[in-house]
């Protein structure tokens, strides 16, 4: 195990930084002395969120996807504080709902967002993480542990971050830099929230087998995701049983089979009620930005 870094004067890059998991790590890495660059959709709440932190911070307005705006990021940060110390990749958005009957377009966008923009994240700001042989962390999930019916782009992207994140570490691990996988259950953010409002989603997350059922407080969260990164962990666990998951997780998928087919006949009648599109303020966030883009241009 990693010895603990103080994080007093560390430079920390936080993705998706207005609410939920991104704005709560924000201030919890600024109370313990890091100053923080926020990044995001939403330059008001990043705002509101900068000034509210206990040490020098500033935001940025961008789609983790553009990788010209989020190289300029990169230097405009680098300028500002001088440095990067540690980046966070926890920008996301989710949809649920059956495949065959899904919306291509907010399915393709959870892949853009969760996947390339993790990637796309990272792209931008390796250099500035090798001169500083720095930290990176890519937000996972339990969706990376295990495949979950109603949930194909989620599980798609999430798997997809973590192959990637473990395939970054194998390379820049040499030159000093760490890379980590955070992985958390359903927490409480709005994205959780916002897809509990379908009632069939929210009764099928019920059904689940414990501890996977339940919703976990954010702050106990955040703090073990604050701990993983003072001792640049490469795995981070929100809650304490994902670790146990590690070692069952070949299993997982046929037993998810079985259960699952049971589930859909269940389900079926219903299924046609389940909403399309992205989920929560992030998903309605991120909507209104594409729909912005598309009338400038």
């Amino acid at each position: 195990m990693s010895a603990n870094r103080s994080l007093e004067g560390q430079v920390a890059v936080v993705t998706g930084a207005a609410r939920g998991v991104g704005e709560l790590l924000a201030r919890k890495l600024s109370a313990r002395g890091a100053r923080v660059a926020l990044v995001g959709l939403e330059p008001e709440a990043l705002k509101e969120v900068s000034e509210r932190l206990h040490t020098d911070s500033d935001h940025w307005h961008a789609d983790v996807t553009d990788h010209e705006a989020m190289a300029r990021v990169a230097q405009e940060v680098k300028q500002r504080f001088g440095k990067v110390d540690l980046v966070v990749a926890n920008a996301g958005v989710a949809a649920g709902g059956p495949f065959a009957d899904s919306d291509p377009e907010a399915w393709r966008r959870v892949i853009e967002v969760n996947l390339i923009g993790g990637a796309v994240t990272a792209r931008a700001f390796l250099p500035v993480l090798t001169e500083s042989r720095g930290y990176f962390l890519q937000i996972a999930s339990l969706a990376a542990i295990t495949p979950a019916p109603m949930m194909s782009a989620y599980c798609a992207s999430k798997s997809g971050v973590e192959a990637f994140a473990h395939c970054l570490r194998a390379e820049v691990g040499y030159k000093g830099v760490k890379v980590g996988v955070g992985y958390l259950s359903w927490t409480d953010t709005d994205m959780v929230r916002g897809a509990d409002q379908d009632e069939v989603m929210r009764e099928l997350r019920a059904r689940l087998p414990w501890p996977s059922n339940r919703t976990y407080p954010l702050g106990p969260a955040v703090d073990r995701i604050v701990a993983g990164i003072e001792r640049r962990s490469p795995h981070v666990y929100a809650q304490w049983w994902l670790r146990g998951m590690q070692g069952v997780r070949g299993y997982l998928p046929g037993i998810i089979a079985t259960v699952g087919q049971r589930e859909m006949k269940r389900f079926e009648p219903r299924l046609t009620s389940v909403s399309r599109g992205l989920v929560g303020a992030g998903g309605a966030a991120d909507e209104k930005e594409r729909t912005l883009g598309t009338e400038r241009h």
